[in-house]
């Protein structure tokens, strides 16, 4: 198995070099994130991801001689701001978006907009791949033909977390700390509804909700959290929030575990440092310490040429989709790609990806990960030059990790 997957880039390469050659072509794709306010880090550090994975499209042909341009936009991490640069996108022409790191609010957002602009400009559709936002409604009640997600939802991750948080008997209560809009509610709910199922006997000592990116000083909740007894911490926070969350929790020496669904994000490695070791976990569709990748020279060729780790890697994921869509299609019309995309297999960094074309849901293995020191046996490669990264604990397969969906896809004429 590892030698199959032991450089994804160059499997690329090779199945495009077979591909019958298409004419010069630009392909231009909106990337609609946050490039400014308190996640400018992690949204800055996905668009320098998603240039440099077009480069290599770019460079080893994989959509043939199609290429791709990332244009960059910044929606501050607003959903009002996002909606008004959709239509700058529309009027530029670009047919393809991406967006995920500022948010499932904006992501839900995006959603309605784009299928209204679909429907009422039939030639001139925009595909949108979301490769961070997390709520499972983008995927069940408020599917789309137009909206593709290469990131595991959140029911997908909890259900990883849950079972794992189950199988350990020294974890009594649990305390819940979510950021308060769609994604970090649902977080919250499934997290109860899971841990209830597989051991009753949890209890949710504390269930918080908190403004996204507004809060300066997290010592207050860590006061509750101490207060409230909780062994264990679940929070679906990201960037700058959760860097902020784990620096007060580290000041106030609190002695608990915390399970994370981002805590890859740039900026919060260095927050966790060595005051998280063994009691961070992640739960994610990444892991950089995976044997698949021990011949793969494309994370340390990024650190090389950003200073950052390459941590946002599902912008490869949503770049290998695509350029593999356009080059079996031979065309860039975005009806013909988005109806290839559907059930298409496709590939990872570190395993193959399906895309189910019921809700067009990734399928892939979701790993759980522990912060720990650099071994150099099961942990090679550091997180933000800390000296610890993610150490592989388990691996749940994509087949295992699956969730049914209550998705009713409505796909236009021809799609």
């Amino acid at each position: 198995m590892n030698a199959i997957f032991k450089s994804a880039a160059a499997t690329l390469a090779i199945v495009a070099a077979s591909a019958s050659a298409q004419p010069d072509t630009t392909v231009k794709v909106a990337w609609l994130d946050a490039m400014s306010g308190p996640m400018a880090g992690v949204g800055l550090n996905s668009l320098r991801t998603f240039q440099y994975t077009a480069k290599l499209a770019n460079e080893d042909g994989w959509a043939g001689s199609t290429r791709f341009e990332i244009v960059p936009f910044d929606n501050k991490l607003s959903a009002q701001e996002s909606l008004g640069l959709l239509n700058s996108i529309a009027s530029q022409n670009i047919r393809y978006l991406v967006q995920g790191a500022s948010s499932s609010a904006v992501g839900v957002a995006l959603l309605g907009a784009i299928d209204k602009h679909n429907s009422r400009n039939p030639g001139k559709e925009i595909v949108y791949v979301n490769y961070t936002a997390q709520a499972p409604v983008m995927t069940n009640a408020q599917c789309s033909f137009w909206h593709f997600r290469v990131d595991a939802n959140s029911d997908m991750k909890i259900a990883a977390m849950a079972s794992r948080i189950a199988s350990q008997p020294a974890i009594k209560k649990v305390y819940l700390l979510n950021p308060d809009y769609a994604y970090g509610q649902e977080v919250s709910k499934a997290a109860r509804d899971m841990l209830g199922k597989k051991r009753a006997d949890i209890q949710i000592v504390g269930d918080d909700f908190h403004a996204l990116g507004q809060v300066r000083d997290f010592a207050p909740y860590i006061a509750k959290i101490k207060r409230s007894g909780a062994d264990t911490v679940i929070t679906a926070d990201f960037g700058a929030d959760l860097a902020l969350i784990v620096r007060a929790a580290r000041d106030a020496g609190l002695g608990v575990d915390f399970y994370t669904l981002n805590a890859n994000n740039f900026g919060v490695p260095k927050a966790l440092g060595a005051a998280g070791e063994g009691r961070v976990k992640l739960v994610s569709v990444f892991s950089p310490n995976a044997p698949a990748l021990a011949a793969s020279p494309l994370l340390a060729d990024f650190k090389k040429q950003f200073n950052e780790d390459l941590s946002m890697t599902q912008a490869y994921s949503a770049m290998s989709m695509l350029a593999q869509a356009v080059r079996e299609t031979r065309s860039i019309d975005p009806m013909k790609v988005a109806a290839r995309m559907e059930g298409m297999r496709f590939q990872g960094l570190n395993a193959p990806i399906s895309m189910r074309k019921s809700d067009h849901q990734s399928q892939q293995p979701i790993y759980l990960l522990s912060w720990e020191k650099v071994d150099g046996k099961t942990v090679v490669r550091d997180e933000e030059s800390t000296g610890l990264g993610w150490r592989q604990e388990a691996v749940i397969d994509a087949a295992d990790a699956e969730l049914p969906t209550t998705c009713r896809m409505k796909r236009p004429a021809g799609g």
